[in-house]
């Protein structure tokens, strides 16, 4: 969208207000959620960040300066997780939103510039074992937005040395896991994932389970088990 049609839209009753407050929120999907660490199409990941880098940056100014000629804006919000450092280094930027980043799915992995460290798991239980090295776990489908390829799949973590099979993936229904950690699995164990980014787990369980080291400190509703349903 250009500046003009961005500002044609914001005038009257179409102004942006967040809480009451006349707002501008904006998100970088060229680096916000696409990884440049991930294998061999990095080269064209990097030179298209690099080479948009400038024209967002102008971008963003001007509607920025376009619509506090209109109104006065008590915060121009900008993000995602990948884009963090690029968006706060913008001055037309007065805070950052990191999103899914704050559970620190595994697609977050997949950058340079950051490391995350992941802040939330899920287990699923063991259900059939068909043949010694593949377990099958129920259900498992949490899939995160984006094109539908393995980055978008929960990835399984523990125990180590487990994958998916390529003409299956993540399920609804079951999850069938292959690897040497499978041989040791028995019906009724736990195998635990690690979700891809963030809405995956609000959608489909009512809480979070908190822990400090290893103890179990309290639980947080998601917004299901707020009664809530986005989208």
């Amino acid at each position: 969208m250009g500046c003009e049609s961005f500002l044609e839209g914001s005038h009257g009753d179409r102004a942006y207000v967040v809480n009451d407050e006349p707002a501008t929120v904006g998100y970088t999907t060229l680096r916000g959620t696409t990884p440049d660490h991930t294998g061999s199409g990095d080269g064209v990941i990097r030179w298209m960040q690099h080479q948009s880098q400038d024209e967002l940056l102008a971008r963003r100014g001007a509607i920025v300066a376009g619509l506090r000629e209109i109104t006065h804006l008590e915060f121009v919000n900008g993000g995602g997780t990948g884009s963090l450092e690029y968006t706060a280094a913008d001055p037309a930027v007065t805070e950052t939103t990191a999103g899914s980043g704050l559970l620190a799915g595994h697609l977050f992995d997949g950058y340079r510039a950051f490391t995350p460290a992941p802040a939330a798991a899920f287990a699923l239980e063991v259900v059939r074992k068909p043949l010694d090295d593949i377990a099958v776990v129920l259900g498992g489908g949490w899939i995160a937005s984006g094109p539908p390829v393995a980055s978008r799949q929960p990835r399984p973590v523990w125990p180590p040395g487990l994958k998916t099979l390529g003409r299956e993936g993540a399920g609804e229904v079951q999850t069938p896991l292959q690897g040497e950690s499978a041989r040791r699995l028995r019906v009724g164990d736990r195998v635990w994932f690690r979700h891809a980014k963030s809405g995956e787990l609000s959608e489909r369980v009512d809480r979070y389970h908190l822990t400090l080291g290893e103890s179990l400190v309290g639980e947080a509703a998601t917004y299901r088990g707020e009664g809530k349903s986005f989208l």
